[in-house]
C-alpha cells in the first residue's frame, strides 16, 4: 500500500468526508454548496476538504472568489486497483473451491457441512 493510499483510507474514515465526496459524485461544486444541509460548520467543511485533498481524492479551482472542489478520478482509479487484488483473489479461492467440490462430485459446501 502506498502512503497516498494510507492517507485515502484515513481520509474516507470520516463520514463527514464521505457525505462530502458523495455530493461531489453529481459534479464540481464550491465549499458553499459542499457545506450545505451537513451538520457541521463552513470552516470544518473547509479542514475536511483540506484532508480530501492532501489524500488526493479532491481538487480544486479558483473560480473568482470561490474553491470549486471535484472527485480526482485517478486517486480512486488506484484505490480500485488496490481492492480489485482482493477480489481477484478471492474470485481465484471461489474458483478452486469449485472446482474442488466438481472433483469430488460433490458440490464444495455440502462436502464442508460433513467434515464438521
Amino acid at each position: 500500500m502506498t502512503p497516498y493510499q494510507h492517507a485515502q483510507f484515513d481520509a474516507l474514515g470520516d463520514p463527514t468526508r464521505r457525505a462530502i465526496l458523495a455530493r461531489l459524485l453529481t459534479g464540481p461544486l464550491p465549499v458553499v454548496e459542499l457545506a450545505r444541509d451537513l451538520p457541521v460548520s463552513r470552516p470544518a467543511v473547509s479542514q475536511h476538504l483540506r484532508v480530501l485533498k492532501e489524500a488526493q481524492l479532491v481538487s480544486d479551482r479558483a473560480e473568482g472568489t470561490r474553491r470549486v472542489y471535484a472527485l480526482n478520478p485517478h486517486a480512486f482509479a488506484s484505490l480500485r486497483d488496490y481492492f480489485d487484488q482482493f477480489w481477484t483473489q478471492a474470485l481465484d479461492a471461489f474458483k478452486r473451491r469449485v472446482e474442488e467440490g466438481d472433483r469430488s462430485g460433490k458440490p464444495a459446501a455440502k462436502r464442508r457441512r460433513k467434515e464438521h
